[in-house]
């Protein structure tokens, strides 16, 4: 297996981020506004698309779905700087 990507947080989260715009499931304001790293998974954060109550919307599962694909796909070619 080849070495993982050292990374600033910056860096990835533009790659993130185009990514997501590039991907078929984008919608309209999605991004990863921050990221973190444990136990060698890189986790993804942003905005939810709630509702007025704190509920989850059918954007949030559309959200969250992206953020477990960039999860999976960015953790085996990046890791963050420390």
């Amino acid at each position: 297996m080849s070495e993982k990507k050292v990374i600033s947080k910056f860096e990835l989260l533009l790659i993130a981020n185009h990514v997501i715009q590039e991907h078929a499931d984008y919608i309209e304001g999605m991004r990863a506004d921050s990221v973190e790293e444990k136990d060698d998974v890189l986790v993804f954060k942003g905005e939810y698309f709630l509702d007025e109550n704190g509920l989850p919307t059918p954007k949030t599962t559309a959200v969250f779905n992206m953020f477990k694909y960039l999860a999976h796909h960015l953790s085996k070619e990046f890791t963050l700087e420390k």
